[in-house]
């Protein structure tokens, strides 16, 4: 599937995760394997210049970024960002022809098709939370909870089955 340097795109994955969750295991280990298979990978933590202003340059990489794998763990569902960055990732695959690979992170699809326990977002007092956001927000987790994805609960095989997912 991926295969760098098509389309002119700046990067062949962007890589979507719930920080708190997986930014220093998981993420970084299946960051270190794209890297090595030769997948140029955006990651923000080294890709956004300090002083830069993050927002529009996340979304700037999602728009350059032929494929996304959307790593949707425990705490996926209360952030903001992620749901805003889940939103456009699945707008480009839509408009675009972006491939997505879903990663379930300790986390079952189901959960996400039903929209519960962790992910049952609902409209709050805080700003972000609206009716309007928190629609947008449900209806993109139930779509890419019907994408065919991989179902980790472990960590030992995770790098290789995602590669290959990509590589198909």
């Amino acid at each position: 599937m991926v295969s760098p340097g098509d389309n002119g795109s700046t990067y062949d994955v962007f890589l979507n995760f719930r920080g708190e969750d997986t930014r220093h295991a998981f993420r970084d280990h299946l960051y270190q394997r794209l890297k090595q298979a030769g997948i140029h990978t955006f990651k923000d933590d080294e890709e956004i210049n300090r002083g830069e202003q993050l927002k529009p340059e996340i979304e700037r990489a999602i728009k350059e970024s032929r494929a996304s794998i959307v790593v949707l763990s425990e705490n996926y569902a209360s952030s903001t960002w992620c749901l805003d960055e889940l939103v456009l990732i699945l707008n480009q695959r839509r408009e675009c022809n972006h491939f997505v690979l879903p990663v379930f992170y300790h986390v079952n699809p189901t959960d996400l098709r039903k929209q519960k326990d962790k992910f049952a977002i609902e409209v709050a007092a805080l700003s972000r939370w609206t009716d309007q956001n928190v629609n947008r927000w449900k209806a993109a987790l139930m779509e890419v909870a019907y994408l065919s994805g991989v179902v980790l609960s472990g960590y030992d095989s995770m790098p290789l089955l995602l590669i290959q997912a990509l590589l198909k």
